[in-house]
């Protein structure tokens, strides 16, 4: 199941004997591990009704053990199990593997009432190298009923919670600076919740957050620098587009990244154009059908380009947005000369 739907059946009935948490996201797991303990203990002393393990120095058995003995201070309990993975075997599934699953099973016939077991396996991602080894951890604990999967956000659900934070802090931020906050992050939303708490601190609810306090203090601020001189170039904006150019240079960016990052946006502005899409709606709407990924504060921008370029003027940047990345790995190129004059030329209006 998802966090979400985890925290919507938590909120309306009591826990189960075990769960399993699986996968690396932390912001999820940290509210539902708040929500389940706020149910499962209720007002009561939660510090002595929770219980730490970790299978990385104590045994399944052990644990279980634990779960079956009764504490005289304590009626209602949660164990927390992390670590989970190591409960099974090295190596190819053995005889002893489905022994100790089975130990699991055995226990869940006939759960300690008031105890809620819960085995946080939080080493592998979802994908790649690691997919195979979480698909065996969730077959190994396939007796608990109730899994829940913490999966990376998207950029486009990173953007929501990023919302939902900032209007919770009475944060005055827009779709743009919302979408260089969850870019210059990775869409982490742990890191995004952290970010605008020290933006409410920052900035205040009086003003609006701009993208220079972004690059101020998010941490990754070259990459949010680098955004920012996309959304300026994007709206013809030239002062801006030379102070984010300053900043860049200043911190030694790799200029062929913000090219690159460049050359996108202008080369989806020109689809647009030639797919007669005016308005951010119709962006996200026509290059999601595509096949593209596309979300809310990209089309946005996109928007903003394809309103401030014609699409002679767009064919045209596009060029020499590939003969700057070209004089940019010359030998010995000046870059901020070079960087300078595409500034110019893409903001000369013509």
């Amino acid at each position: 199941m998802s966090p979400d739907i985890f925290l919507g059946r938590i909120a309306k009935q009591a826990p189960a004997p075990a769960y399993l948490f699986l996968g690396p996201e932390i912001w999820y797991r940290d509210r539902c591990r708040r929500a389940l303990i706020a149910k499962a203990l209720g007002d009561g002393d939660r510090e002595q009704g929770i219980s730490r393990h970790d299978l990385d120095s104590i045994s399944l058995a052990e644990v279980l053990d634990d779960a079956r003995s009764f504490s005289l201070f304590a009626p209602d309990r949660v164990i927390w199990i992390s670590s989970a993975e190591s409960a099974l075997p090295r190596g190819r599934a053995t005889a002893d593997e489905a022994a100790a699953a089975g130990e699991i099973a055995e226990y869940l016939k006939d759960p300690v009432p008031g105890t809620v077991l819960v085995f946080d396996a939080s080493r592998y991602e979802f994908d790649g190298e690691d997919k195979t080894k979480l698909e065996r951890v969730a077959k190994f604990y396939s007796a608990i009923p109730d899994q829940v999967e913490f999966r990376p956000f998207t950029s486009e659900s990173a953007r929501r919670v990023a919302i939902d934070l900032a209007r919770e802090r009475g944060l005055r931020i827009g779709a743009s600076e919302i979408g260089l906050l969850v870019e210059a992050l990775g869409a982490d939303a742990g890191r995004i919740a952290g970010e605008i708490e020290k933006l409410a601190l920052y900035a205040g609810t009086e003003r609006p957050v701009t993208a220079d306090d972004i690059a101020a203090l998010v941490p990754n601020a070259q990459a949010t620098t680098i955004f920012a001189l996309v959304n300026a170039l994007g709206g013809g904006d030239r002062k801006r587009s030379l102070d984010s150019l300053d900043t860049l240079l200043r911190e030694g960016e790799y200029l062929p990244l913000a090219l690159s990052f460049l050359a996108t946006q202008f080369r989806l502005a020109l689809v647009a154009h030639e797919a007669g899409l005016r308005n951010s709606q119709q962006i996200l709407s026509w290059f999601s059908g595509q096949g593209v990924r596309m979300w809310r504060d990209r089309a946005e921008q996109v928007a903003a380009t394809v309103s401030a370029f014609s699409k002679p003027r767009l064919e045209r940047s596009i060029a020499r947005l590939f003969d700057a990345d070209r004089a940019l790995r010359d030998s010995r190129p000046d870059d901020r000369v070079v960087m300078e004059e595409l500034v110019l030329s893409l903001t000369s209006g013509r």
